[in-house]
């Protein structure tokens, strides 16, 4: 008799972050500390809505327009136009000739997802009709990552990213990797504030990286959570993406770029996002093309993307007063982040805890791959209430200046009883 079975439907365990997000939920100890999810927190330990969001709602409310009609399938075309810009640059080559399809996304999950499915549908070789790309994540990489590909039906593997003893990149093995790949492989690149190491390429490694990926004929897939959020400059925190496409030093046969707003304007649940797909050259046909494709995706699975996030962002992004306002946002968040890492590590070296941590403050963003061990995590969660990933990232945001000193001292206990 056909039915559903428990069988085969096994239990999965709950999702790594959101596990530890409900473990915290359930302790009732008052001096809990949230370093597991990946939001933005003030001095207070409360969730900050931007000026410039607030400001922008505000003008949303009161429009005389103001109403809650579906999209167009492809979005908000004010808001995938200037969210273009904002990633590639106002004066980008690629937007300046007709090279960029955008359409609007569930944040940043929903862009990896449009990605993982158009590579799995499209992504071909002209004299071989069975090629299928393997996409190639950094080791660590986003929890998500690699399920978000699986559930598109494509395969992953890694390429080496992170030396765990120095704390550093593995720069030499990683461009190895990338030239004894299989020619036209995908590989996810973190436009900046990498997660889970926060260990950011240098430019000029940067330019090796992007280098071996044009001279072997693979497909760059930036993903682009967290502009703005690592230096505070739009810029600066985009540099590695729009160098790939202006430079003129590469030849791609594409870029795909996968774009959010959760972390930069502060609309986790709102799913504001967009995805980009930047081609060689121009071709009117192709765009509209591709366009289709990427539009019948979104009907096929959301119907088509949600309006108030995208509402609020593209006023933020055409009204100059509050774009303005945005980039302040920017550098109060990617500051008080960059204060609480050298805090954290002025306690750990007052505390004299054993092993380096310098690493705390080189890294960038949100997220900080401390060195601490499962074990070590565990029994912080477990003796002091201080919760992050069981690999020892810890989202900095989850700090201030009411708890650094005691998340300091648990970790300098927890490190000592293990001597």
């Amino acid at each position: 008799m056909s039915g559903f079975y428990h069988v085969n439907i096994p239990q999965l365990p709950p999702d790594p972050l959101f596990g530890i997000k409900a473990s915290l939920a359930k302790d009732t100890r008052e001096n809990k500390v949230d370093l597991g999810i990946g939001a933005y927190r003030d001095d207070h330990g409360k969730p900050w809505i931007l000026p410039s969001v607030k400001l922008a709602e505000d003008l949303l409310h009161h429009s005389a327009d103001y109403n809650h009609e579906y999209l167009p399938i492809s979005g908000l075309k004010k808001f995938t136009e200037e969210a273009a810009k904002v990633i590639l640059g106002e004066e980008s080559s690629a937007i300046k000739e007709d090279r960029v399809v955008s359409i609007q996304s569930l944040s940043g999950t929903g862009s990896l997802h449009l990605a993982g499915t158009f590579i799995n549908k499209f992504y071909r070789k002209k004299d071989d009709a069975s090629f299928r790309a393997v996409v190639y994540v950094s080791d660590p990489t986003w929890s998500n990552h690699m399920q978000i590909f699986s559930s598109c039906g494509l395969a992953t593997t890694k390429y080496p990213y992170w030396n765990d003893a120095t704390k550093q990149l593995k720069i030499d093995q990683y461009v190895q990797a990338i030239e004894q790949a299989p020619k036209g492989s995908v590989f996810l690149l973190h436009a900046t504030a990498h997660n889970p190491t926060g260990m950011d390429p240098k430019p000029e490694e940067w330019k090796r990286i992007l280098k071996a990926i044009s001279d072997n004929g693979h497909l760059p897939l930036f993903d682009c959570a967290y502009q703005g959020f690592t230096t505070g400059s739009l810029a600066k925190d985009a540099w590695a993406l729009r160098h790939a496409i202006d430079s003129g030093d590469y030849h791609f046969p594409g870029i795909l770029v996968c774009q959010s707003f959760a972390k930069n304007c502060g609309m986790y649940g709102e799913r504001v996002g967009a995805f980009h797909v930047v081609l060689p050259e121009h071709d009117d046909a192709l765009n509209s093309a591709i366009l289709s494709q990427l539009s019948k995706i979104v009907r096929s699975e959301i119907s088509n993307p949600p309006g108030y996030g995208a509402k609020v962002v593209s006023l933020i992004l055409t009204t100059p007063q509050l774009k303005k306002q945005w980039e302040r946002d920017l550098i109060t968040m990617s500051s008080r982040i960059m204060g609480m890492r050298k805090q954290l590590v002025v306690e750990l070296q007052r505390l004299g805890t054993p092993g380096s941590w310098n690493h705390i403050t080189e890294q960038k963003g949100m997220f900080s791959y401390t060195g601490l061990t499962p074990s070590q995590t565990e029994k912080l969660a477990h003796d002091y209430a201080i919760y992050m990933s069981k690999n020892g990232r810890a989202s900095i945001a989850g700090l201030n200046p009411g708890n650094v000193k005691y998340v300091a001292k648990a970790i300098d206990d927890v490190i000592r009883s293990e001597l």
